[in-house]
């Protein structure tokens, strides 16, 4: 692979540079050299990319199920065989660890199979009808171009959920891949679905500079052709996405920033609870929708669990992402890095105690880092990390766990470890989150399952014959099976 690679917007099945022959630079995080070098797309490239999108539909859409259904099953093998590839994108665009984006690979293989399983899936109802002699028929129909937005953080994985489902129920795509992982997060899923036989135009991939962002985002969900939005990213980005979409009457998914907490009932196996805490609070340096940003422990168990869970985090190598044993790697940035000292600082200045980790973050890599006694006017209380950091605290009773889980805006995901489940059952059911994972932890993604949130962490849902139903028109359809009596 070369240190430095350049690439096109892909549109109508070609590479074409930028109408406006504008570049932008991707940064190696971890060494800080330019790792890639992609167009710059504006407006007019947006419409470029929405016309081919509109070009193709009609014709993906009357493809036969099993030809389309045969194209994602090969995507899904090549996906699979270019693992390696995918994780030297993931390594030099966003300081991928190995072992997380190997996952990436395997877990976006799923996506496409579960999707090519929905291509021929049944697809619609029977309905009574009052009249007589009248078949009723609930049909899914698919809508026509969507606009997708994948992210950076999990970049393999989010890019084919972002297209996989709508291009399963028969829609064309327009993707706008991320700033920080235009290989990652769009040309390589697109270049792995061409090899596999996807025509021309199905599949549109726009790359931009950050600063053109606003513009790109505001072309593409504006065009009149584009039928429906999906967004996965932060709440703050997701609420001018879902604004615009609103605007122009469009539906959107988006799936959007956590809070999530992981609680450690006093009956958990200590030792299992730590490995699960360790993996939910730190797996991708943190940088997950899904990490555990809290870490609720009964006080039974706490001084046992808390002594054990720092060590461990202490342990968790750290540093270059090109090497496997690497767990904690550069964030996206240095600037994100900064994000996450700024906030154990003034946990810290506010009465918190740092347990393990801490300092100051060597260019853009920032040490695993555990907080107690944190209080409720500090910022890390209230914000989303995003970063490997995460707050130990305690409860006494269930309802407390619940009431500490359940004080954020958002609502994405959540864990409880126990070694009974009836008990975990009874705490799930006070949770205000969309996913919750028992005797585990809060970081969890398969595709054939409903993926997403509530309150401020989106609507919708990815995954199975959700985001089919997301990406398609419920269509009630008719037939008289003998002439009906008319009046007259």
């Amino acid at each position: 692979m070369p240190m430095s690679i350049a690439r096109a917007l892909l549109i109508g099945g070609a590479e074409i540079p930028a109408r406006s022959g504008a570049r932008t630079d991707v940064v190696n995080p971890y060494t800080g050299a330019v790792y890639a070098s992609v167009a710059a797309a504006g407006p007019a490239d947006v419409t470029a990319a929405v016309d081919a999108a509109h070009a193709a539909f009609g014709e993906w859409a009357d493809l036969p199920p099993a030809q389309r259904r045969a194209v994602f099953l090969r995507a899904a093998d090549l996906l699979e065989s270019r693992a390696a590839q995918g994780a030297e994108y993931m390594a030099g665009e966003v300081g991928g660890a190995r072992p997380w984006a190997e996952f990436n690979a395997a877990v976006a293989a799923g996506v496409l199979r579960e999707a090519a399983a929905a291509i021929t899936a049944p697809r619609g109802e029977v309905l009574a009808s009052a009249q007589p002699g009248v078949l009723g028929l609930a049909v899914r129909r698919p809508l026509g171009v969507v606009a997708a937005f994948a992210p950076w953080n999990a970049p393999i994985i989010l890019s084919t959920r972002a297209v996989a489902a709508p291009l399963a129920a028969g829609n064309t795509v327009v993707l706008k891949a991320s700033e920080a992982a235009p290989l990652a997060s769009g040309l390589f899923i697109a270049d792995v679905l061409a090899e596999a036989g996807l025509p021309a135009g199905v599949l549109n991939v726009i790359t931009n500079d950050l600063a053109d962002a606003p513009a790109v985002a505001q072309a593409l969900i504006a065009d009149e052709r584009v039928r429906a939005v999906n967004f996965t990213g932060s709440t703050t980005v997701g609420r001018i996405i879902g604004t615009l979409a609103a605007e122009h009457l469009k539906p959107a998914v988006l799936e959007l920033g956590g809070k999530n907490s992981v609680i450690v009932l006093e009956d958990a196996d200590i030792d299992y609870a730590v490995r699960a805490a360790v993996f939910g609070a730190f797996a991708n340096s943190g940088q997950i929708c899904m990490s555990a940003d809290r870490i609720l422990v009964h006080e039974s168990v706490a001084g046992e669990f808390l002594e054990k869970f720092c060590a461990a985090v202490e342990s968790l190598p750290t540093g270059d992402p090109a090497d496997p044993a690497t767990v904690i790697g550069p964030m996206v940035n240095e600037a994100a890095a900064q994000r996450v000292s700024s906030l154990v600082r003034d946990a810290v200045a506010k009465g918190a105690v740092v347990r393990a980790g801490g300092g100051t973050p060597e260019g853009a890599v920032h040490r695993a880092t555990v907080l107690t006694g944190v209080p409720v006017d500090a910022d890390i209380h209230h914000a989303e990390i995003f970063g490997p950091a995460c707050v130990v605290d305690t409860f006494a009773t269930d309802a407390e766990a619940v009431a500490k889980a359940n004080d954020t805006e958002h609502g994405l995901s959540a864990g409880v470890i126990t070694e009974n489940a009836t008990h975990a059952l009874r705490v799930a059911a006070g949770l205000h989150t969309g996913i919750v994972h028992i005797n585990d932890q809060s970081v969890g993604d398969e595709p054939q399952a409903p993926f997403g949130g509530v309150k401020n962490s989106g609507y919708g849902r990815f995954g199975g014959r959700w985001g089919i139903e997301a990406f398609s028109n419920t269509r009630w359809v008719t037939v008289a099976t003998e002439q009906l009596p008319f009046p007259g």
